[in-house]
């Protein structure tokens, strides 16, 4: 499967990225496998602490919204 350069570089992937297919209905979605928390004992509670490395990319839902409403014909 090639997803576009640009598409890549907005979601912040990069080579060894691994991605859920979800098969809907009429659609398929690409979503990117995170690594789970790990539990911490803090004091007497368990807080989870992020595992991955990185954060991800900040995304503009409105522009993606508008991108979207224009890709569709109807």
């Amino acid at each position: 499967m090639v997803i576009p350069a640009g598409a890549r570089e907005r979601a912040g992937l990069r080579p060894g990225t691994e991605l859920e297919v979800l098969v809907e209905d009429f659609s398929v979605r690409l979503v990117r496998r995170a690594p789970r928390p790990r539990l911490a004992r803090v004091g007497r509670r368990l807080v989870a602490r992020p595992t991955a490395g990185k954060e991800a990319p900040p995304v503009d839902v409105a522009k993606l919204v508008e991108e979207e409403r224009n890709r569709w014909p109807w």
